[in-house]
């Protein structure tokens, strides 16, 4: 099984992180919401797989191609 980066695909501040560590997940679940320009924008698995960790953390600010997530698919 090959790790897999998940980027944030826009700017904006992590609002709800929605998966834990450990959770098996499936292609285009919703991982966590990011708040940008008042909008809630979701961040996809883009495979499925496990989530091994978190890069951010609710209430920090990313930038558009920004890891935020560890998995393994």
């Amino acid at each position: 099984m090959a790790e897999i980066r998940v980027k944030a695909e826009i700017a904006g501040s992590v609002w709800k992180i929605l998966v834990q560590p450990g959770e098996a997940v499936a292609a285009e679940d919703s991982l966590m919401l990011l708040e940008s320009m008042k909008m809630e924008i979701p961040v996809a698995a883009p495979k499925a797989g496990t989530l091994l960790e978190w890069r951010v953390a609710e209430g920090e600010a990313v930038a558009e191609g920004d890891v935020v997530a560890i998995m393994r698919g």
